[in-house]
């Protein structure tokens, strides 16, 4: 009774914190909202009997992911004006995919059952005592190894062509240059002024940043 409370409770903060991640218009409080509907997924599945899949969400997605996502929308400018221009001009589309998408969710639950022969242990048969963290480290480690790599390195491909694509030489960035620093004498960098009482004193012109260097 307790457990089917907690299921229906957290589903319906789930789903009411992913309709608000959609509907929000500050992009601060929908990421809020995500971290929000993260969290109430990883507890659906700590329910379930999934604990590592509830700590893989809370740890990568709640921690790294969305707080990534966070720091990002709130370092960034963003131009809401233009934001809503692109929504109405795409809101038709948007609208047709999210009925398809609508149509076929309810298409399967329409036609959904369950199916004993096609059980995980029966496919993946474990010892009963075996734990699901357990279970999954085998099966990935051994059946799925050459996939598992593979993602690995598509995951990195992908990480090289972001950081290539987006990183700039920047031209105006100052350089170091160590023999002019060691050049440099103490009246160049030292002024003597004379300033009398009650009267302000007339420094000489500052060196360039190219001097200095």
């Amino acid at each position: 009774m307790i457990s089917n409370l907690a299921f229906y409770l957290f589903s319906f903060i789930l789903l009411a914190s992913a309709v608000m991640v959609v509907t929000s218009r500050n992009p601060v409080h929908a990421v809020l909202f995500l971290i929000l509907g993260f969290v109430n997924a990883a507890v659906l599945f700590l329910l379930a009997g999934a604990e590592f899949l509830a700590f893989i969400l809370a740890i990568v997605y709640v921690g790294a992911v969305a707080v990534l996502f966070l720091f990002v929308v709130m370092m960034l400018d963003v131009d809401f004006a233009a934001l809503h221009e692109g929504f109405q001009r795409y809101a038709p589309v948007g609208a047709l995919v999210a009925l398809i998408m609508f149509a076929e969710l309810a298409f399967i639950a329409g036609n959904w059952a369950i199916a004993p022969s096609g059980s995980a242990n029966r496919l993946f048969p474990m010892p009963e005592h075996v734990t699901n963290t357990v279970a999954l480290g085998q099966l990935i480690y051994t059946s799925y190894l050459p996939l598992f790599q593979l993602s690995g390195v598509i995951l990195l491909v992908a990480m090289i062509g972001a950081i290539v694509l987006t990183h700039r030489d920047r031209q105006r960035s100052l350089h170091q240059n160590i023999a002019v620093q060691h050049a440099r004498k103490p009246e160049h960098t030292l002024v003597m002024v004379n300033a009398k009482l009650g009267e302000g004193a007339a420094l000489p012109v500052q060196p360039t940043e190219k001097e200095t260097l």
